[in-house]
């Protein structure tokens, strides 16, 4: 069927190597999409856009601004939407498509492309080859002895914590403060540090706002929230440097996720938002 409501994941080249095409639809055989639907291809303009039908109930544009208020329906659909791309970045160049995006019928979807045919082409032109890679630094948790020490009673008093007179209570404090500074310092410093030397790994970094440990789950502040666009082949120096540089301070905690498709760099403007990840709408 042509007609109804798609919901589009990604665009691609429609090469003229047929294993390159089967290679992608095999690979989303086992994915279905964010309503259990099959993914497919629909050609056009040398371009194809990879999508699936979905039920007017949830996606037309009533029933869909509404659903859009359902953070759990909505990760939902942001999990399955991404991993539909990254099954298909595995396998070639891909640029996501916004999330929740939604055509009428398979024309469209071609509008869609015709629409954004020198944008996508362009992108996929930067991109081959290309994969993103995600780096996050966390200063960790101190060590018992730089904790600030209880709220007590005022210095000087017998009942003064831990039995100190009131000058070794503030003397403690002090020195408890003192080394909270430096370990900030030293965390400031370490993720400049891992930014510079992987900025200089990748052909591209892009650096994102500090998550919110409300929503990412992590206690720990977060220092560095980047992402560098880096070639397949050289992916595994990358990796590997970002291991050697998790370990050159106790007072970072680094963390390295990807390969990814390219979230981050589909825009020639860094300074773009994050489609791909981080904003909804529909497409009519």
């Amino acid at each position: 069927m042509t007609e109804g409501l798609r919901y589009a994941y990604a665009v691609v080249r429609d090469t003229d190597a047929p294993e390159a095409a089967l290679d992608v639809l095999t690979a989303l055989e086992e994915v279905p999409g964010v309503a259990g639907e099959p993914v497919v291809a629909v050609r056009h303009l040398g371009l194809a856009v990879l999508a699936g039908a979905v039920p007017a109930e949830d996606f037309d544009e009533g029933p869909l601004r509404q659903r859009l208020e359902d953070m759990a329906w909505l990760e939902q659909v942001a999990r399955t939407h991404q991993r539909v791309v990254d099954t298909v970045g595995a396998e070639s160049c891909v640029i996501p498509v916004r999330l929740a995006t939604v055509c009428q019928g398979e024309e469209g979807l071609r509008r869609m492309l015709a629409t954004g045919r020198e944008r996508f082409a362009s992108a996929l032109d930067r991109l081959e080859g290309r994969v993103e890679w995600g780096v996050k630094a966390y200063a960790a948790t101190p060590a018992p002895e730089e904790r600030p020490a209880p709220e007590g009673p005022p210095a000087g008093t017998p009942n003064a914590p831990g039995g100190m007179s009131g000058r070794d209570y503030l003397r403690r404090r002090k020195a408890q403060r003192q080394a909270a500074e430096r370990r900030w310092g030293d965390t400031e410093e370490g993720a400049r540090l891992v930014h510079d030397t992987l900025s200089g790994l990748a052909e591209r970094a892009r650096l994102h706002p500090p998550q919110d440990p409300r929503l990412s789950g992590v206690s720990d502040r977060n220092v560095l929230n980047a992402a560098y666009l880096v070639r397949r082949e050289d992916s595994a120096a990358f990796a590997e440097r970002v291991g050697e540089l998790a370990g050159r301070t106790a007072a970072l905690r680094v963390e390295l996720t990807g390969p990814w498709a390219p979230y981050s760099f589909t825009a020639p403007d860094e300074t773009d938002a994050r489609d791909g990840a981080e904003s909804a709408g529909a497409d009519g």
